[in-house]
């Protein structure tokens, strides 16, 4: 460790002029860093606007399927009786009646200790015998045994209060199909519960009247797109309405907007110009740039251009005199009244429309929007390499100027005590007469 005593020999501060000097040399370092923190600040503005730009194509693929606004909801005329439209094809309804449930075959054995044996099977209703084999008698076992057999059949001990237990077995699924019998015991058991499958009538007392059956108590496609699902028994007819649901075919409408909106907005936010009390003006980080600009346009075009020589307004979608976009609820219920196929066709072209101005603004290898992130990250690496090889020019220009002012204080103190011993020889010369007297 060195003891540092700038200016001891010259008097200069020469520390203060080197850091004075220093900061001189730094202000290309400075501006490069100003830079590069702008860069970065870009960028991330440009990746968040990407976020929201492939979020909008994502949605718009959703929506720009032919049935994306075909949502329909069902009714049921009945508590016992539950509709479910998944993706209905037109409204219409349904009469019929539930004859039956759909029951799960079970059976109780005879109150035993213990298993009369350790092998023994289990028959399905199509014929299928699986052989079982328990590691003992014990009930334990068997019960372990059969619900690992993979016979459909799952088991369980109960008790019978004397220290003997029944077994309980009872079908995986409901339905006919799922009746068995035991086999290969001396054990007696009970049917408790017969496997039925559930039955509908349909157009019950026509020409027409047919039965539908199910293994379960759910009617998968009972119309198109329609599921019902009975607990009940009806003694009179049950109906089945289906709908148009405008609501949430208007709502899917609505979030297509909602979503351009979101990228629009965004652009507006990071773009605008700022004006301060002292009149001073602060340009948004995205203010200016083409690529911006051309998205904006491109995504605003691609909603409120007409399609097949209609204007989108006539659905309710427009744009404000700021950019905005705005959607009109009721109007666009009423059109879709009027005419659900022509405005269904209508919300798909823009959708499509906007899922490809989308794609080609935010495809992760070309899009427009990711090749300006790729280069303007590229420049922000080039400058922060930059800035890091001003620290090594810098610390190099600070030691160069220390070791100039430390050579400055030694040849400065080298003059002085050159400068003293002549003084001292100069005052032990003999003194001539005069100035003796005088």
């Amino acid at each position: 460790m060195s003891i540092a005593l700038p200016g001891l020999a010259s008097g200069l501060d020469s520390a203060a002029l080197i850091e004075s000097l220093m900061q001189v040399e730094a202000v290309p370092q400075q501006l490069l860093q100003r830079q590069a923190s702008k860069t970065n600040t870009f960028v991330a503005a440009l990746q968040g606007l990407n976020t929201r730009v492939a979020a909008v194509a994502e949605s718009s693929a959703e929506i720009a399927k032919p049935d994306a606004l075909r949502a329909f909801t069902a009714q049921s005329s009945s508590q016992s009786v539950t509709a479910t439209a998944s993706s209905a094809y037109a409204a219409g309804s349904l009469d019929f009646t539930v004859e039956s449930t759909a029951l799960r075959h079970t059976l109780v054995t005879g109150a035993v200790a213990e298993w009369d044996t350790e092998e023994f099977s289990i028959t399905a209703a199509d014929g299928t015998t699986t052989a079982i084999t328990s590691d003992s008698t014990g009930l334990d076992d068997v019960v372990k045994a059969i619900n690992a057999s993979g016979a459909g059949v799952n088991a369980v001990k109960i008790p019978v209060g004397d220290g003997t237990h029944r077994l309980q077995l009872s079908a995986a699924e409901t339905g006919s199909d799922g009746a068995f019998t035991l086999g290969g015991s001396a054990v007696g058991s009970t049917v408790t519960s017969a496997g039925a499958d559930a039955s509908l009538t349909l157009w019950a007392g026509t020409a027409a009247e047919q039965r539908v059956t199910s293994a379960s108590n759910t009617f998968e496609g009972l119309m198109p797109g329609v599921d019902v699902q009975v607990s009940a028994v009806s003694t009179t007819p049950v109906t089945v309405t289906v709908a148009r649901d405008a609501e949430a075919s208007t709502t899917t409408a609505e979030s297509l907007v909602t979503s351009v909106n979101s990228v629009l907005s965004y652009i507006r936010t990071n773009s605008k110009v700022a004006t301060g009390s002292d009149g001073s003006t602060s340009a948004g980080v995205l203010t200016g740039d083409s690529a911006v600009r051309s998205a904006q346009q491109r995504m605003s075009d691609a909603v409120i251009r007409p399609v097949d020589g209609r204007s989108p307004s006539e659905i309710g979608i427009s744009v404000t005199r700021d950019g905005e976009l705005t959607f009109d609820k009721e109007k666009f219920a009423a059109a879709l009244a009027a005419d659900p196929s022509g405005v269904e066709a209508t919300v798909a072209q823009l959708a499509t429309r906007i899922n490809d101005v989308a794609t080609q603004l935010s495809d992760r290898y070309d899009g427009q929007i990711t090749q300006r992130i790729t280069g303007q990250e590229g420049l922000a690496n080039r400058l922060t390499d930059q800035v890091e090889q001003w620290d090594d020019r810098l610390a190099n220009r600070r030691a160069t100027l220390e070791r100039t002012y430390a050579a400055l204080e030694v040849q400065m103190q080298s003059l002085n005590s050159q400068m003293d011993y002549l003084s001292s020889q100069l005052a032990s010369l003999p003194q001539s007469s005069s100035q003796k007297n005088s």
